[in-house]
Order: structure tokens, then sequence, then C-alpha cells
């Protein structure tokens, strides 16, 4: 039977569906051959992209039909110019990270202290290998496999079905039952003998390449030898072209869950028995751990195992058990209270100290770096390394010429431990730490009990302007797409970019783009395009972006919350510079948002040209207002509280994280914009103010009343 390409997609059946999908997966197989292996084409690209497009749409429609030689996973799939953005039901977040035993007990008591619990009562665990690969978000509707995005920034990633659709491992379609819509977390990853095997092609491939380089032949796409296993997953994962990651040997283990319209398990060591009904791989070395007590000998059995095992892991994650206790405990920053990383210690190595570089960074801070011989720490070549700042340099007494001790932390961050006092040169002297900017020459100087030395530059340091520029265009603040270091260093060499505003402008500069070696029409489209789709970001994108000084992800984000608009965050800035104002008073309430941090973004708006730049910006790239966090039915959705005294049935830290989530604003103080204030016992003075001021008190008990707990 053959189905005629006339009849509309949703009107199909099932039957005639799967007859379609494999003539389909034929025919496009054949002009794939015809095309990339003859180089003689028997229909037109637009009739070739009309096939690809109906097969899409088709297993869009019959995920269930997907086919082993779908166009889609393993011949013929269109190369994508790039990847759309696809936001997550619920932000997929990083996890904090202890070193020892003792970090992990103050892990532990802190989340005693949150959930109000006796030291007696066990803490259940579940602990799972941390698979060192990509995280990755499967969405499910309806039990079929619809979208998969990369972790991104947290909150939006990019949209990598087509190329997921290519890994077995990825169900398409769940075991029934299952929620009617559920969000899935995995780690995508490669083996250790896949990727020695993959790198040795790469670079067999590497070695062709250079050699048709000297014979003066077409070179084609450039190779690339991957460093390590997570690079290659990571790399193949985000290729253009699916078929380059179908040919990619990629597995997946899931264990987590994000959005869902239903709990499918009351505990996490449930739900992870519920993926494997689902039909997903889960590590089977993960175990649910009794109490706490259970987590060290785990966490020592994991390491001796490490060399081991197939996969590259660099620490255990241990999650709290009880999904009820989960929801409780929420998100901290960009972590979650109920989990974290127990890393192994790290890998050493001795190295030569070469040099030592001195880097300005956006804040004016001068920031040493030391330049080594390379040398290979956890498989991984190592050059540089922090010396974090003039004291630290002065205490390990490292000087240029010694040998040093080198390790990663955590696998990750490059620091110097300490000096081998027996092979130190005779010539070597203590660093002289400079005392002036080595880019502007003006001069830098510690404030107070600062262990940092900042030019006081400023914006008339090129340094400082090209750290803020690169912090401004990053991936956490505005995210454009394409405006890395080095294009940003270029931009501002030529003269063309000076200020966040500059990089809005730069439609106007298009003709003295493409002047320059290459960068052709295709690049400099991308850019500009990149660089409009970023005029309207998130508030709390924005203050980030600016980089005023102690403004992290975090603060951004409960600024954005409290004031919701730029308008309004500006001009109480403005007003808060006047001590005793209310806008200061309000500034200082903000849970969070301490008197150093205060000072800072008093400072920043006191400063003529960063308020000149600001608007500046403003005109060409108006932020989004913050949305209200909450659902519209909450009673303390926009509103402001204060809680004070004793609770009984809530710790003070959870009944505030609790009121966030509702989408409430939490103040330290009361004042003339506060709209509840929360009394337990032995209340004081807050409460007091606030019936002076006729603010609605609640009870513990009348709160939870109206909060739904």
């Amino acid at each position: 039977m053959t189905t005629p390409r006339s009849i509309d997609v949703q009107a199909l059946t099932e039957e005639e569906a799967a007859t379609e999908l494999a003539a389909l997966a034929a025919e496009i197989a054949h002009h794939d051959a015809l095309y990339h292996g003859k180089d003689a084409p028997e229909i037109s690209d637009a009739d070739y992209d009309a096939l690809v497009l109906r097969n899409r749409a088709i297993e869009a429609r019959f995920p269930e039909l997907i086919r082993s030689d779908s166009p889609s996973r393993r011949v013929g799939a269109a190369v994508s110019d790039g990847f759309a953005k696809s936001r997550h039901g619920e932000p997929m977040l990083s996890l904090n990270n202890v070193f020892s035993p003792e970090e992990f007990a103050e892990f532990c008591a802190s989340i005693r202290r949150f959930l109000g619990l006796k030291a007696e009562e066990a803490l259940p665990f579940v602990a799972e290998p941390k698979i060192d690969g990509l995280s990755i978000n499967l969405l499910y509707e309806n039990g079929a496999f619809i979208k998969g995005a990369t972790r991104g920034d947290g909150t939006e990633g990019e949209d990598v079905t087509q190329n997921l659709l290519t890994i077995a491992e990825v169900p398409r379609r769940l075991h029934a039952p299952y929620p009617a819509r559920i969000e899935i977390r995995g780690e995508i990853f490669m083996d250790k003998a896949d990727f020695l095997a993959f790198r040795a092609a790469q670079e067999k491939a590497l070695e062709e390449r250079e050699a048709r380089r000297t014979r003066g032949e077409k070179l084609g796409d450039a190779v690339v030898v991957p460093a390590n296993p997570r690079n290659a997953a990571a790399g193949s994962v985000r290729q253009l072209d699916p078929r380059i990651t179908a040919s990619r040997p990629l597995k997946l283990f899931a264990y987590a869950m994000g959005a869902a319209s239903e709990a499918p398990a009351e505990t996490h060591h449930g739900f992870l028995e519920r993926l494997k009904h689902w039909g997903f791989h889960v590590n089977p070395l993960s175990k649910r751990l009794a109490d706490e007590q259970e987590a060290a000998a785990f966490q020592q059995s994991m390491g001796d195992q490490r060399a081991a095992l197939r996969y590259d892991i660099d620490g255990v994650v241990y999650k709290i058990d009880r999904l009820d206790w989960q929801r409780r405990l929420g998100f901290v920053g960009r972590a979650p209270r109920w989990a974290t990383a127990w890393k192994f210690p790290a890998e050493q190595a001795t190295t030569k100290l070469l040099d030592i570089e001195i880097q300005v960074g956006r804040t004016g801070a001068l920031t040493p770096r030391a330049v080594m011989q390379p040398v290979t720490v956890g498989g991984v070549v190592v050059r540089h390394a922090t010396l974090h700042n003039e004291d630290e340099i002065a205490r390990k007494d490292v000087r240029i010429g010694d040998t040093v001790v080198l390790q990663r932390a955590g696998d990750v961050i490059p620091q110097i431990l300490g000096v081998v006092l027996d092979k130190r040169p005779a010539d070597a002297v203590p660093f002289d730490f400079p005392d002036h900017c080595p880019v502007c020459g003006s001069h830098a100087i510690r404030d107070g009990e600062d262990v940092v030395r900042r030019c006081t530059g400023g914006l008339t340091c090129d340094a400082q302007v090209v750290e803020r520029l690169k912090h401004f265009a990053s991936r956490r603040a505005m995210d454009i797409e394409g405006l890395g270091e080095e294009n940003i260093q270029k931009l501002f060499d030529e003269k063309l970019v000076h200020s966040p505003a500059d990089i809005f402008r730069l439609h106007a500069k298009r003709d003295a783009m493409l002047a320059w070696e290459g960068w052709g029409e295709r690049k400099v489209s991308k850019l500009l395009d990149a660089i409009e789709a970023r005029r309207h970001v998130p508030l709390e994108r924005f203050i980030f972006a600016l980089g005023i000084r102690r403004i992290g992800e975090q603060n951004a984000k409960l600024l954005a919350r409290h004031y919701h608009t730029l308008a309004e965050w500006r001009q109480k800035m403005i007003d808060a510079h006047v001590i005793g104002s209310e806008a200061r008073e309000e500034l200082g309430s903000i849970q969070g948002i301490g008197p150093a941090i205060a000072d800072e973004l008093i400072e920043f708006f006191a400063e003529p040209r960063a308020l000149a730049a600001l608007d500046d910006l403003a005109a060409e790239a108006m932020p989004l207002a913050a949305e209200v966090a909450a659902a519209s039915d909450s009673p303390f959705a926009g509103k402001t509280l204060v809680f004070t005294g004793t609770l009984e049935t809530l710790t003070r830290d959870e009944a505030e994280a609790q009121a966030e989530r509702l989408g409430a604003k939490v103040t330290k103080s009361v004042s003339k914009k506060t709209d509840f204030v929360i009394v337990g016992a032995d209340a004081g003075s807050k409460a007091a103010k606030a019936a002076e001021l006729g603010i609605r008190v609640l009870s513990e008990a009348e709160y939870r009343d109206m909060a739904g707990l």
C-alpha cells in the first residue's frame, strides 16, 4: 500500500503513517546518496526539503513509529543553521559541592536547620555516581517524546531534539502509566573505550586533513580532537547536522524530574524505579541510603571503583530521598538545598612556574595568573592557574622559577597548592606586586580590609571596559551568541564598540565589519541577528549584565523581583543616595541585600558616567518587566511580607522560602510598603510598628491557612 502525499498529516491513520515513513526513509536515503555520493541530484532543494519536513511532521504526530533508519536520525537530516532556544518548565540548576566528610556533615546540618528536624531523625538519601557528561532535558506529553534541550543557562537551553532522536537510549514513548506531561533530566555521555576509539579516528582524520593541506587539496570540514569524554559528548550533541550526532557512540543515564503534571512517586528512589519502567537507563550503582552516616562508606566505595568504571565520574550526588522534603527545601541561588555533589579529591601534579601575569577584571581587580610549563592533571593539559591575590602569593611565597604543586579543585579549577622548596632556583626572588594598573597606568589601591588591589582608572581603563563588555555579552548575562571574547576584543580594537549600547548600534557598522578578513556576509549577518534578538531580555539578566560589583545572578534576581521594572529600580537607586530616605530603607530591607551590596548599588548610580551609560543602553535595549513568580490565585503574589518572632510549625528560613515560592517579596523590616506581618512568639518591635502603620498582622496559623499550607 502506498499513501498519497496529498493526505494531510493529521488525517493519516497509524497504518498509513507507518507505510509512508518507510517510503520516505527509502526515498530520502536515495536522494542523499545521489547528492552526497555522486553529486548528481535528481530533485530540487525545495522538493527535498518538502520530503524531510513531511517526515518530521508525521514523526511528531506518531513518535512511536520513528524508525531506526529515519531521516531524522541517521540519514538525510537537513543541516541546521543553528539551535532554537527552549525554555525549561522548571529551571535546571547547578549543584553545590562538598569535598570532605566535614563539609557533607554541614550540608546535612543545614537541611536539619531548615526543616527544623531533631538530631536523631534520619535523613534518607539516594546516592548517584556523578557522570561527567552533558545534562539534557527531555519533555514527554501523553507518553510521547516531544522535545529535548541542553541545560543552557538553567532557564533555557538549545533545542537539540533532532540530534537526541539519533540516540537509541532516548525512549520515543514511555510505558504506561505516566503523567500527562513530564520533563526527564539525564546525562548524555561517552564510554571511555568508545571515546578512545573516537579520539583515535579524529586524530587520524586530522592527520589526513593536514596531508591534504600540504598537497594543496581542498580541506573539507574542520576536525576537532576532543580532550576528554565530556567534551566529546557535548560536542556531539551540539552538532548542526544530526547525521554527525548519529555517528557518535552516545549513551544516556536518566536521573531526575523537572516540571510534571503530577508526581509519579513519593520518593526519589521510587522515581528512579519508575524511570526504569518507562524504558530509561538508570545508573545501576545508584543506591538508597537509610541515613547520612552511610554516605562516607558509599563515597569511599565509588572512589575505589572509579578507575575501573566504563565511564568518567567526578564524585557522587547525594539527594534527599523524600520528595515532599525536596519540595519544602526548594532552592537557594542556582542550587537545590536538598542535594549536593561530594567531589573526589583533586588530582595533583608538579610543574615549573614560568611567569606571573597580572590580569585586570571588569571591576578593576588586579588578579595574578600563574603561567606554567604545560602539565596534564586529571586528563586535561593545564598551562595557567589563578593565584587569587597578592596576599595569597606572599602566604605561599610563590616565586617565578619555582617548582609548584598544582591541582584541579573538583577536577575543574586549576590552583597552586604550594612550592617544592628544595627545587627553588638560587636566584628566585619574592614577587613584587604592582601598585599601578599594567594596562592604563592608574594607581592600583587596596580599600580598607579588601584583599584585592583595584585599578582606579574606571571607565578610562581599556582592560576594565573590555572585561565589562565580555561580561555583558556572556551566556549568563545578555547571552549574545557569537559575541565571545575574541570578537569583543576585535570590535573594541577597531573602535566600533566602547559601551554596551554600542553593541546594539553595530547594524550601522555592517560595511566596516564585512571588510575584515574572515568576516563574511554569513558571519556578520548571524552576529547582527543575534544582537537584535537580545534587545529585550528579562530584567534580572539586564541587571546582572551591567557588571556592578557584588551584584551576581542571585542578587540581580532579588532586585528584579522587588522593583519589577528598570524605571522603578533606577529611580529608587538614585533616591537611596539620601541617607535616611524611604528608598534607602526599602533597599536595606530586601532579604539577601546586605549593607555592602546596597553601598555598591548606591555608588554605581551616584556616578554620572555610569548613569549616562545605563540610560544610553536602555534607549537601545529596554529589559522586560519582571514577572510575578507565583500563581495568580495566591493571596501573597506580589505582596511584601515580614516574618517576626519564633514560628512553631516552620523554621524562619522555610517560611521565607515558601513565601517567595508563592510570589511574595520577603523583607527584613516593616515599612509603609509592607502588606502583611506574620508574627510568632515574642514578636517584639516589628509587630508594634505594623500596628502603628495599620498593616495587617497574621498569626502563623492564619498565614498557613491563607497560603494553603
